[in-house]
């Protein structure tokens, strides 16, 4: 049986030697990722590809830029938009492509625009900026800092994380006029600064990582008849020991859905969660010491074998072989050097 094949999207900050979004080939089975060439854009800080793998969408400088991916995985320029505010730091696409949404951290900005049917991204249907202060007496900005957006598994809510609100807003999604709604308001813990969240593969939990508390809240999640319901049913640490100098930068689930990566700057580890699949709640597995500097962002390869991380101030990708039964990780060859990694994403290609 041929091996299936994918490429890994990792974008960069362009402030220094970087020129964009660096394309990988990728051996998932032996944890391998080779560069193949670079795409030129400033400072890609959040990228996906859509559903159904044929488009994938980055942040830039001026907006939020389209690309058809090729049948090598190689990408193709399409355009360009500016999202009506200060640069994005998260998007988020719809599965049936019909928007794309926006995360502003500058201006707390939430932006809708329309995809065309083509995968070019169009012109802004909606667009919510943030209000207030938030309740902090700590010395950290409590004005509004939207650091993800995420479209519920059902696909009629977007989550909009605010880290400086101590909140995430839950709006209803109107596809057919292009609006946004607010609809609920999930507050997270005083001064937690929640940085993103994420949903099971059953869509039955909602998860949301929380930076300066270092901690994941774990929610119950489903669509009642007064909408959407979120109830906190566990709050878990993701350090083994108290560690003030912490912060929680990222979190993504491995590919088969069982098993929740947490990325820890300052200690610079990762700590691994067991999810339970009746409750939801989450059991943790270890916490692993790992190479470098600012683990800024990960990914698990398919297979569930390897996890990434991204070490964004020592400017390298590190690679490291999990074994989930003796509860502990080692690299798995040797560092890629890169400049600032910020994101990735692992795409599989289509057959030919």
């Amino acid at each position: 049986m041929e091996q299936e094949k994918y490429v890994a999207y990792v974008g960069t900050y362009t402030h220094e030697h970087s020129i964009g979004i660096h394309i990988y080939d990728v051996d998932a089975e032996a944890g391998r990722m080779e560069k193949r060439k670079v795409i030129n854009i400033t400072n890609p800080s959040d990228l996906l590809v859509s559903r159904n793998r044929k488009f994938l969408y980055s942040i830039t400088d001026d907006g939020v830029r389209a690309f058809k991916i090729l049948p090598d995985g190689d990408l193709e320029m399409m355009n360009e938009q500016w999202i009506g505010g200060m640069r994005g730091c998260y998007l988020d696409v719809d599965d049936e492509n019909r928007y794309v949404f926006v995360g502003g951290y500058h201006d707390g900005r939430v932006s809708m625009l329309h995809l065309e049917e083509d995968g070019s991204v169009g012109e802004i249907a909606d667009g919510v900026f943030h209000k207030g202060v938030g309740r902090s007496a700590a010395d950290r900005s409590s004005r509004p800092h939207v650091n993800c957006v995420k479209v519920t598994p059902d696909q009629q809510y977007l989550c909009a994380v605010d880290g400086g609100l101590d909140h995430v807003k839950v709006y209803k999604i109107d596809y057919q006029n292009g609006k946004l709604k607010l609809a609920d308001i999930i507050h997270s813990d005083l001064d937690s600064a929640p940085k993103m969240i994420r949903f099971s593969k059953d869509g039955r939990n909602a998860y949301v990582l929380n930076e300066l508390e270092t901690t994941v809240d774990v929610y119950s999640y489903y669509v009642g008849q007064h909408g959407a319901e979120f109830e906190r049913i566990q709050k878990v640490s993701t350090q083994k020991k108290k560690n003030d100098h912490c912060s929680a930068q990222n979190m993504e689930f491995s590919p088969d859905g069982k098993y929740l990566y947490c990325a820890n700057a300052g200690t610079t580890e990762m700590a691994v969660f067991e999810r339970d699949p009746e409750t939801g709640k989450l059991d943790l597995l270890c916490v692993i010491p790992i190479s470098g500097d600012f683990p800024k962002a990960l990914a698990v390869l398919p297979g569930n074998r390897h996890f990434i991380s991204l070490n964004h101030e020592s400017n390298e990708i590190c690679t490291f072989r999990m074994d989930y039964e003796k509860k502990y990780a080692l690299m798995d060859g040797k560092p890629l050097k890169i400049d600032k990694p910020n994101c990735i994403y692992i795409h599989k290609l289509k057959e030919d």
